[in-house]
């Protein structure tokens, strides 16, 4: 299975922003990763529902939506109306995942569960068949522009092994602090998914910085 970047658009110039879009259609990336926060899951807000329309409507690539927002279950057909390919959940916010997770298949799309850094990856066994993607943060999420958690490289060999064992098709996913410097050893580590938001966007010339990244992880 090939591994795929995903450029984050929180880090994109929301001034800018069909610009931004364009750049990601016409690059080597795989994939669009869109953070929808709510300030209270997380200490920030992002952008809701119109953005993402927007974004819809240019976007010519898969469109990964991570929600770090409470209560998740009120919103998954809307984002399924909204061209959300694959919708990513967090196992904080979800009383009943199973539920939620069956019901994003329901809508249509692929389901996947992120794991904040302190979150053991033992909580996702009895669910992990179920999944189509897991996304490890790699940061506190809220933020982008932070620094990489060195315990992730563990975590996802944990993961790994894990979906291996189950004999799960989920992909690894990594959201937070990717560069350059640590995308090989994610790979290595069982990573298929790299989020990367700042170091693509405040790049000098992001399409460049995506293909290098693709160079790498090849």
């Amino acid at each position: 299975m090939s591994k795929l970047i995903a450029p984050s658009i929180l880090a994109a110039d929301f001034a800018n922003l069909q610009r931004d879009i364009e750049m990601v259609n016409t690059s080597e990336a795989d994939w669009f990763h869109i953070d929808i926060m709510d300030g209270v899951f997380v200490p920030n807000i992002s952008f809701g529902m119109p953005v993402l329309k927007a974004i819809s409507q240019h976007a010519k690539k898969t469109i990964d939506v991570h929600l770090m927002i409470v209560d998740p279950d009120r919103y998954i057909q809307t984002f399924a109306d909204l061209g959300a390919d694959i919708l990513t959940v967090h196992y904080e916010a979800c009383t009943h995942l199973h539920r939620t997770i069956q019901a994003i298949k329901a809508a249509g799309m692929k389901a996947g569960v992120a794991l904040n850094p302190h979150t053991p990856i033992a909580v996702l066994e009895d669910i992990i068949k179920d999944l189509d993607l897991v996304c490890i943060m790699s940061v506190n999420p809220g933020f982008g522009g932070q620094s990489f958690i060195e315990n992730t490289y563990k975590k996802v060999s944990q993961l790994k092994h894990l979906i291996d064992f189950s004999e799960s098709k989920c992909q690894i996913e990594i959201d937070g602090g990717v560069t350059d410097q640590n995308a090989n050893a994610l790979i290595e580590a069982g990573a298929d998914v790299l989020v990367a938001g700042s170091f693509v966007f405040k790049s000098e010339n992001p399409t460049a910085t995506i293909a290098n990244l693709k160079t790498i992880i090849s």
